[in-house]
């Protein structure tokens, strides 16, 4: 059974940092591309970040040259690294791999 689940989500002030990891089982990781997503109350579910199987990642423009994402192929474990946190970045941020999605993790930033 494919599982994702998200974790290190939190309240932080503006201008912080937040480091989500994505723990993965019940699939081969190294072959599979994963992807952040975001939610934000009343808004469509939008991409973040991708890393392919090749370690080839892309950004979204609002998450360019603030959030790095990258993964761990023995711990099975992705990792959003994300700074200089903005009140706009507050959503649940969901993992995703082909049609599978965890559970998501809340990050509310106040300024």
């Amino acid at each position: 059974e494919v599982q994702l689940v998200e974790s290190g989500g939190g309240l932080v002030q503006a201008g912080g940092s937040l480091r989500l990891s994505c723990a993965a089982s019940g699939f081969t990781f190294d072959d599979y591309t994963i992807g952040w997503f975001r939610q934000a109350p009343g808004k469509q579910r939008e991409l973040v970040a991708r890393i392919s199987s090749g370690f080839s990642t892309n950004y979204a423009d609002f998450a360019e040259g603030r959030f790095t994402l990258t993964k761990d192929n023995v711990r099975n474990t992705a990792y959003l690294q994300m700074n200089s946190l903005k009140p706009e970045d507050t959503a649940v941020y969901y993992c995703n791999t082909v049609t599978y999605w965890g559970n998501g993790t809340l990050v509310t930033v106040y300024s």
